[in-house]
């Protein structure tokens, strides 16, 4: 699937991008609890969407990584598309 192709709502959406910007973690309480979140700027040849990257996730990957997201769902925070990878799902560095 190509990141054009994200819509609001999907699940299990499997992709395949390159890291281009992680923002620094920050803490943010949910209902588990305070959790560390980054946000990442992926993109594919069809344009780039923002990767939540949470607690272990964050120190995965880093910025040049191309990355292949599994089990993926897309939710929509400030109007923007993000691609959320729970415990179920992968994500991959691709070497």
């Amino acid at each position: 699937m190509k990141i054009s192709d994200l819509r609001e709502g999907m699940s299990n959406v499997s992709i395949q991008a390159k890291i281009i910007e992680i923002s620094e973690p920050r803490s943010v309480t949910t209902k588990y609890g305070k959790r560390n979140v980054a946000d990442a700027l992926i993109e594919d040849e069809s344009g780039e969407v923002t990767l939540s990257l949470w607690e272990g996730q964050i120190n995965e990957v880093k910025v040049g990584d191309k990355v292949k997201i599994k089990g993926a769902f897309v939710t929509k925070f400030k109007e923007k598309l993000q691609v959320n990878v729970p415990k179920s799902g992968k994500i991959e560095v691709v070497r």
